[in-house]
């Protein structure tokens, strides 16, 4: 009789796509896959943005391609999937808020975010597992949702629609794959102090607000988010689809 092995947080020899990998959690997950073995595939609508955080990578020895893609057009995204190797770990990052009291939200507004939010997620988490499927291959695809698809916040009725949306939209996409071999998940951070962020820590009344919200008593910032993707990437979480993990310092605790 021998003791069980741990299984590994190492992501070597896997290829992950990472959106709105240029800033923010989607550049502090493309760290960490990165770092943890993995060649990283940044896609983002700022070719400029690309460039700078290639040379980033480069410079630390991480295997990194980048492709300047929006994420709103589906075509370009299905075009771009397909044309790849399948991508063993997606981490869907890209997202937009547009935060304002219900009754002063716009039509466009809400277009705007559900469009890249729910609609972009969708058909890019759709086509990485198409291609995984085809290719008879396991993965792991992680949607980037929020605390605020569990719960209700001041000014954020369409935000937090978007992100109630992707939490519903992953947990039947992971009972659709599960005999794929094909796990799906959400990450649930809280405020997390990124550039998407700004206009909130900006407002010294929400700030206030949230930190009485936060068990923790701080805001989140990215590195809080790393391991956390490493885990859901890697083997060490082969046994969880279907889940939301909850990055939130207890704000959903009660």
């Amino acid at each position: 009789m021998s003791l069980p092995k741990t299984p590994s947080l190492r992501v070597d020899g896997k290829r992950a796509l990472v959106t709105g990998g240029t800033s923010g959690i989607g550049l502090a997950a493309a760290a960490a896959l990165a770092e943890a073995g993995a060649h990283v595939t940044i896609i983002s609508r700022g070719a400029e943005k690309l460039i700078a955080t290639a040379q980033m990578f480069d410079e630390e020895g991480y295997s990194v391609a980048t492709q300047a893609v929006d994420v709103a057009d589906v075509a370009a995204v299905q075009k771009f999937v397909a044309t790849s190797d399948p991508f063993d770990v997606l981490v869907n990052s890209a997202g937009l808020a547009r935060n304002a009291p219900a009754l002063d939200t716009t039509v466009e507004d809400f277009d705007a975010v559900l469009d890249i939010n729910v609609r972009g997620a969708f058909f890019l988490t759709q086509s990485v597992a198409a291609r995984l499927a085809e290719a008879g291959k396991a993965g792991s695809l992680i949607n980037i949702s929020s605390q605020m698809g569990h719960v209700g916040g001041l000014e954020r009725a369409v935000y937090s629609a978007s992100k109630h949306a992707l939490e519903g939209m992953t947990k039947s996409m992971a009972i659709e794959w599960g005999p794929n071999g094909i796990r799906v998940n959400t990450l649930c951070p809280t405020f997390i102090r990124t550039p998407l962020t700004k206009p909130t820590f900006d407002n010294p009344e929400l700030v206030s607000w949230l930190t009485s919200k936060i068990k923790m008593g701080r805001v989140g910032e990215v590195e809080d988010i790393m391991g956390a993707v490493v885990f859901l990437a890697s083997d060490a979480s082969s046994m969880v689809t279907g889940s939301a993990l909850l990055v939130d310092g207890g704000w959903t605790a009660g």
